[in-house]
């Protein structure tokens, strides 16, 4: 049987997350980041259902805050990233359900240890009831953007980093996302985020999939940005290509960047980095109103049927990611 990787506006069963229990990653901002954690649960809450993975011995507080409207279950974990830690679910033609469990080493090993994260993905598709489809490669789910109808859009920053899989080529890598994912059609952006250097370039942190044929982009504004030059070069890749069904790409900019202190460190939130949820789009924001809100209504304006929500995620960005970064969304069978 063939499958596909349906687009993130597809209808969902549920929301999948994970609780932040990494003491090197977060330190003395661990309650702050568990707080902004929440606070994405509940918000999508609002949207569809949502279960948080916590560790054992953690469920407890985590469902304190959380709340009653979000699912708490116990299973061992590492890290709390399940957009590059989770499996990715897929749909048969029939509407069977299956999930590709990717291989995953912490972003090319920058985090110890991992060997829990590389196994939840089997533990969930067993607590779901799922299929599972395995795969050798390599790969985090943040690292690539489906439009549902045979296009996928990755970064060649983070894709071809050695840090991931050396012993394949181009090619290979490419023809593995065909193979799992039923996509015809690979777009390769040359740059992630230059400062990304926690997911090597990660794809959500710069261009999404918001509708069939249609995408947007990060765009700074600032020429003092560090990804000024980058992102253009991006964009233009995106103005010269086709996707799977022959259609120019109609795309949107995020103009909007915002820069935050947290613990001492300067730290960007990526408005891009948000879940589409169903009826709803849930956006990082940085509690800076002028930049927020020109997001959030560029956001509002490419996804004219969903309510658009901003959740405060500095820490989170502090962290390495925003809010695509750590849900997963679960498609209906």
């Amino acid at each position: 049987m063939s499958f596909r990787m349906p687009a993130e506006w597809a209808e969902h069963e549920r929301c999948l997350m994970a609780w932040p229990t990494r003491p090197d990653l977060w330190g003395r901002v661990l309650d702050d980041v568990r707080a902004e954690h929440a606070a994405v649960a509940r918000a999508i809450a609002e949207f569809e259902p949502v279960t948080v993975v916590a560790l054992p011995g953690q469920g407890e507080q985590a469902r304190e805050l959380c709340g009653d409207g979000v699912e708490v279950v116990e299973m061992p974990i590492d890290d709390s990233w399940f957009r590059d830690s989770g499996p990715i679910f897929v749909l048969g033609e029939d509407g069977e359900r299956a999930g590709v469990d990717f291989r995953f080493n912490a972003w090319g090993g920058k985090h110890h240890p991992w060997d829990a994260d590389d196994r939840i993905s089997g533990l969930l598709l067993e607590h779901l009831d799922v299929a599972r489809i395995a795969s050798s490669m390599i790969l985090e789910g943040g690292s690539v953007t489906v439009d549902g109808e045979g296009t996928l859009i990755t970064t060649e920053q983070c894709l071809l980093h050695p840090n991931r899989n050396p012993d394949l080529t181009r090619e290979q890598i490419e023809d593995e996302l065909k193979a799992r994912l039923g996509v015809t059609t690979v777009i390769w952006l040359p740059y992630g985020g230059l400062e990304d250097t926690e997911t090597d370039g990660h794809v959500d942190g710069v261009c999404a999939f918001v509708a069939p044929g249609k995408v947007v982009v990060q765009l700074p504004e600032d020429p003092e940005h560090p990804d000024y030059v980058r992102m253009r070069a991006n964009r233009a890749v995106l103005e010269n290509v086709v996707d799977a069904k022959g259609r120019r790409l109609e795309i949107v900019d995020i103009p909007q960047s915002v820069f935050v202190e947290v613990d001492g460190r300067t730290t960007e939130v990526g408005y891009l980095n948000f879940y589409i949820a169903n009826g709803g789009v849930v956006v990082p924001v940085g509690g800076v109103p002028e930049q927020d809100e020109g997001a959030l209504a560029v956001l509002a304006s490419a996804f004219p049927d969903r309510k658009v929500v901003g959740v405060p995620t500095r820490t989170v960005a502090w962290g390495g990611g925003g809010i695509h970064c750590i849900t997963q969304q679960v498609p209906r069978a």
